[in-house]
């Protein structure tokens, strides 16, 4: 029965599946940060099984993640996501979601930074005539 499939698997491991972190050791480190179903996890071997809920930091990002189904293997991206759903409410990101204009570039005076190739052109025929 050792092959038979479980309901359940280590969190760390599930993470890495689902492909959250480049490797299992960062996941397991992430574990220092993460709650399944709102408690504190304090070891990478939490087990854990479908329709637990993940808050955890994955870069910059707080990520709310409803698990869907236990993998059997670290597969391609699109079978990565059929294992969880997300319900982190979407980021917006156009002026038209936000109500906030992205800001301008900023502004150089004419003549600052890198020269056109033109200019370069001009200022290598400059210094080819010398004194």
């Amino acid at each position: 029965m050792a092959d038979a499939p479980s309901d359940k698997l280590r969190v760390d491991k599930w993470l890495w599946h689902a492909r959250f972190f480049k490797s299992r050791s960062l996941a397991g480190e992430a574990v220092a940060n993460l709650r399944v179903n709102g408690q504190p996890v304090d070891k990478p071997s939490q087990a854990v099984r479908p329709g637990d809920v993940l808050t955890f930091m994955a870069g910059r990002r707080v990520r709310v993640i409803r698990i869907e189904a236990i993998g059997t293997r670290r597969g391609p991206a699109p079978e990565a996501q059929a294992l969880y759903t997300d319900l982190d409410p979407p980021t917006p990101k156009t002026e038209g979601e936000t109500g906030v204009a992205p800001a301008p570039p900023a502004a150089r005076e004419p003549g600052s930074g890198r020269p056109t190739k033109r200019a370069r052109r001009d200022i290598d025929a400059l210094q080819r005539r010398g004194p």
